[in-house]
């Protein structure tokens, strides 16, 4: 049986099956994705967690016990129609929510995923957690591709831009946008998403566009994310797709790095044409060699409080 928040403090542990709501990369007043989260759903079974996704309508995150040896949980991620191999807010988010009841006290986490284990390390200094995420892969879409692409999103007929599927958990088509007015302004066709994701093997499409540098000078980028087929046309804050994104900036040198001692955060914004402004923050992750190797996220969380 599946269990509705109890009507005490969110930050008093939950029982067994009981739903819990936080809303994550938070970026201004009422933004951040919501995540709906089972701290111990070992008595639920996949269709316990497929449907509560759907009563919800939105990704939502299941706790259970690890399968591999190194880990410390294992998470569950389903949006309303699929499971989903990984969820980068839903991550951050969950992990936050099990340091809020005590449940997570050391310095680092590995969490085991669909995807493969995921490393997480607690910042004390902001109350954020980080998350990792591997080494981005590219590909250049056909011409072809990306005029169904500029079709679907219902760019101007001329002067479609290159367009890039990238992944570090899941396919994403990253495609440049002019300038930020244009991004906010698309009106996709969403009839058409699905079809056209399953044709150029993505999970979704992400626009995106360079902004000015924040108040520290460090990069910033506007994005939107059209998902596949999850059961809802946008997504506010999508931290598998901002991995994607930074990666393949910084492999072109559009955005700047850093170094393991100084390292530099770029500020992945979005959901500000939902209403829901969203920041997700992304920096590299670094080997003992100082070469870059992937990258973490992370971003605001609070207890998601109705009304």
């Amino acid at each position: 049986m599946i269990e509705r928040q109890a009507s005490t403090s969110p930050a008093a542990p939950p029982s067994a099956g009981e739903l819990r709501q936080v809303d994550v990369f938070i970026g201004g007043h009422g933004g951040g994705n919501p995540v709906p989260l089972v701290a111990d759903a070992s008595a639920l079974s996949s269709q316990d967690m497929l449907r509560m996704a759907h009563a919800t309508g939105h990704e939502s995150a299941f706790v259970l016990k690890p399968v591999a040896r190194r880990a410390d949980w294992r998470f569950r991620f389903f949006v309303p129609q699929h499971e989903m191999e990984m969820c980068g807010h839903a991550t951050v988010g969950t992990l936050w929510a099990l340091r809020q009841w005590g449940w997570w006290t050391s310095p680092t986490a590995c969490v085991e995923t669909l995807s493969g284990l995921v490393e997480a390390e607690w910042d004390e200094a902001s109350q954020r957690v980080w998350v990792s995420q591997p080494a981005v892969q590219v590909a250049t879409l056909k011409g072809e591709e990306a005029l169904r692409v500029g079709a679907v999103l219902r760019l101007p007929g001329t002067g479609i831009p290159a367009m890039t599927n990238a992944r570090t958990s899941r396919v994403k088509t990253l495609v440049p946008m002019h300038d930020v007015a244009s991004l906010q302004a698309l009106r996709p066709d969403f009839a058409a998403m699905e079809a056209l994701c399953a044709s150029i093997d993505s999970t979704g499409l992400y626009p995106y566009a360079l902004d000015a540098p924040g108040a520290a000078g460090e990069p910033t980028v506007a994005a939107r994310q059209f998902p596949k087929a999850s059961g809802y046309p946008e997504d506010a804050a999508t931290g598998i797709a901002a991995a994607a994104l930074w990666g393949h900036l910084a492999a072109q040198g559009s955005i700047a790095v850093g170094t393991a001692a100084a390292p530099v955060t770029c500020t992945v914004r979005q959901g500000e044409a939902m209403g829901r402004p969203s920041a997700i923050a992304v920096r590299a992750r670094f080997d003992a060699a100082g070469a870059v190797i992937g990258c973490w996220l992370s971003g605001a969380v609070a207890w998601n409080r109705p009304g």
